[in-house]
């Protein structure tokens, strides 16, 4: 299973991914040396909305589709 992911950092700001395991890439953005530049600056991060797709390509190509959302429509997506 893979899933697109919206997390809420810490400056506010929303960060968009893609990932075949969702807790440790979380666990990554929130503790890894390594890894999204933009989060590890913006720690710590939060999870508020995740989408769940069979395939890679399907979960890249919402993850795609999200990155071009203005933030008013994430933020819509996350509290529908």
């Amino acid at each position: 299973m893979h899933h697109t992911y919206i997390l809420k950092c810490a400056d506010d700001t929303l960060y968009v991914g893609c990932t075949n395991n969702i807790e440790k890439r979380l666990n990554e953005h929130n503790h890894a040396k390594s890894g999204a530049h933009y989060t590890k600056i913006r720690r710590p991060v939060v999870l508020v909305y995740s989408e769940a797709y069979r395939t890679l390509a399907k979960a890249r190509a919402r993850e795609a589709e999200l990155k071009r959302m203005t933030r008013v429509e994430k933020i819509a997506l996350i509290v529908a």
